[in-house]
């Protein structure tokens, strides 16, 4: 095991593009006017969706322009892993929250806006803050590693370069703020309040307020004493601004991009953490030991499947949002590929905005297995293989959100192939016996686009159960049966 300084400090990286753009041709490649013509219909896959629990209202630090106005930008539920049934979820601005088993009561866990840890989401508001948490698989075992241990991604103020040592693969990008991730330690992992230490393990510097740290996780399929087992997964994404100006996505000496995965416990001496064994680019001059995939624009999202497929969402730039297999060492693809297509900088193109027919001269990059266009939504946001048992007809079927127009997607699990991507259909949800859509029922003012976003995110219980989250209204609503 591998370890690392500590506290680490990431640094955001020199501009090198590791593979060749293609040089432009005399005669302008011609851009797709219509990406993705197929269009995702309404399939005979019906589900209630009833109330669980409401988030407290809370308010931003500030209302920079472009800053919407939601009841409480609840972003992530997990369930507690000490078989309680409670679960957790979060508000991004700054608040980890414990629910009953049944959500009739809802307290406030950990504040971070009451801690002392530089915790920072004034530049905006939307999405920084608390991105992201994750159980130790050990949490609520008594006497193991993990015990009481539970780590949060969040937004924190900008240090001096000095503070911390730099990587010295990477050249410091001033900017407005570092995602942060944290170790917190209970000695009471049955509490719904914290009472505890912290300790810091990561911080990495985001040039722009947007594409931070979001999804933290453990594979809940890796059996103790795999090589999988207690690793945490943590996603970043590329630094922020549009088309990825610093070219972070093809340069995976930088964190930013990417999927991470380290032993949080695995740090020799005063090592913050460990690098694991098995990463794909441990002893690679040309890349972080740390990164596990890359190629990402902001993958502000994943989860596995109960066979062990990792599952990654990538939220897209102008055109394409993509559902993507996990692969260790795998490329992506952005900058230069957005979806099954190349963008403008993959072809020597100043078309800015537009996608392209894939060249035949395509470099090693792993597609989606499923996609769609903008005609259809706007960001794609969690997803699940759904594992429970209220709903048959899901049984087997990997479920995703778009968070701005609230739609809820499923693809079938079986047969899935990057670069052939999967048939979609939208599930239809009925609200006390209607079928209405999400966004007639929760959307809010977009301040993104001027107009009605539902800022839908899916969370997911002990049982395998999906919930609901949306920002607008605070509400936490789960996915049942529907009457016949």
């Amino acid at each position: 095991m591998f370890s690392t300084s500590t506290p680490h400090r990431i640094t955001a990286l020199a501009l090198i593009a590791l593979i060749p753009v293609a040089a432009a041709s005399a005669a302008e490649p011609t851009p797709l006017a219509d990406p993705i013509a197929t269009t995702i219909e309404k399939g005979d896959i019906r589900v209630a969706v009833v109330p669980f629990a409401r988030a407290p209202m809370t308010t931003d630090p500030a209302q920079p322009v472009g800053t919407n106005k939601a009841h409480a930008r609840i972003q992530y539920l997990k369930p507690i892993p000490d078989g309680s049934g409670r679960v957790m979820f979060s508000d991004v601005r700054g608040l980890l929250y414990v629910a009953s088993s049944d959500g009739s009561s809802v307290r406030t866990y950990l504040d971070l806006r009451t801690r002392d840890v530089d915790f920072f989401n004034v530049a905006f508001p939307n999405e920084s803050g608390l991105l992201g948490f994750a159980f130790h698989p050990d949490f609520a075992d008594a006497g193991k590693p993990g015990f009481g241990k539970l780590y949060v991604g969040f937004s924190g103020a900008k240090k001096a370069v000095g503070d911390a040592p730099a990587n010295p693969l990477m050249t410091y990008i001033s900017g407005h703020q570092e995602s942060v991730i944290s170790e917190w330690t209970t000695a009471d992992p049955s509490a719904d309040v914290f009472e505890g230490t912290m300790r810091e393990l990561l911080r990495v510097p985001q040039f722009s307020p947007t594409h931070n740290v979001g999804t933290l996780a453990f594979n809940p399929t890796a059996g103790e004493g795999s090589s999988d087992y207690g690793m945490l997964y943590a996603c970043l994404g590329d630094g922020g601004g549009a088309n990825d100006p610093h070219e972070h996505g093809q340069n995976p000496k930088t964190l930013l991009g990417t999927i991470i995965r380290i032993d949080p416990l695995g740090g020799q001496g005063e090592a913050a953490y460990g690098i694991p064994g098995d990463n794909p680019f441990l002893g690679n001059s040309d890349a972080a030991p740390e990164v596990w995939a890359y190629g990402l624009r902001h993958a502000q999202h994943f989860s596995w499947g109960p066979d062990g497929r990792l599952y990654i969402n990538d939220i897209g730039q102008d055109q394409v949002e993509e559902v993507n297999l996990g692969i260790a060492g795998a490329n992506y693809g952005w900058r230069i590929r957005e979806g099954t297509f190349a963008t403008a900088y993959g072809l020597g193109t100043m078309r800015i905005g537009q996608v392209y027919p894939l060249p035949e001269d395509d470099g090693p990059f792993v597609y989606p297995v499923a996609q769609y266009d903008h005609g259809e939504g706007y960001a794609i946001g969690s997803g699940y293989v759904y594992q429970g048992d209220a709903i048959d007809a899901l049984k087997g079927k990997y479920v995703f959100a778009d968070i701005t127009l609230g739609r809820l997607f499923l693809i079938d699990t079986d047969g899935l192939e990057p670069g052939n991507p999967a048939d979609i259909e939208e599930l239809r949800l009925v609200f006390d016996g209607e079928e209405r859509d999400l966004l007639e029922v929760a959307g809010f003012d977009n301040t993104y686009h001027g107009d009605m976003r539902a800022d839908l995110r899916l969370g997911i219980d002990a049982d395998g159960e999906i919930y609901l989250l949306t920002k607008g209204d605070g509400w936490v609503r789960k996915l049942v049966a529907a009457a016949d």
